[in-house]
């Protein structure tokens, strides 16, 4: 049932996430990436950006939570686990201090023994931008219970 579940599923849009100076701090600190593009705002807004920009692996890393509003919870299914991308692109930079969120779409369900591969069409959209903050194909892996 999870794969008729999945492929009944049409396009999903997640909440609003805030991508402010906390969390890009908090990123760079966990990752090591303290290029000062995203936490020099006077350094930053001499480059083409004009100010500060959120990390693209950050913005990539928000899937996840994304993930966690617009997939509802299959029966059967003991795990899920991200299993990788197709394609990923950043599109356009995400200033710091702005809200994103996600946009899914099923693109393909395939079943295996035991497991469901869900690929899903991925943008995530700025707040009051029209230019998406990237787009993506990615996999997701739900195990299920053995009979």
């Amino acid at each position: 049932m999870p794969a008729e579940t999945l492929r009944a599923l049409g396009p999903r849009h997640s909440d609003w996430f805030a991508l402010d100076a906390g969390r890009v701090r908090a990123f760079a600190d966990a990752t090591e990436d303290w290029q000062f593009i995203h936490l020099d705002e006077a350094r930053a807004a001499e480059t083409p950006f004009g100010g500060c920009v959120a990390h693209g692996f950050l913005t990539l890393s928000m899937l996840s939570a994304m993930s966690y509003q617009v997939v509802p919870e299959l029966p059967g299914v003991t795990a899920s686990v991200n299993y990788g991308f197709d394609r990923v692109r950043f599109v356009r930079p995400v200033p710091v201090g702005v809200r994103i969120r996600g946009r899914f779409a099923v693109a393909d369900i395939v079943e295996g023994d035991g497991w469901i591969a869900a690929h899903w069409n991925v943008t995530v959209e700025i707040e009051e931008q029209d230019k998406p903050a990237l787009v993506a194909q990615w996999i997701t892996r739900f195990y299920t219970a053995e009979d």
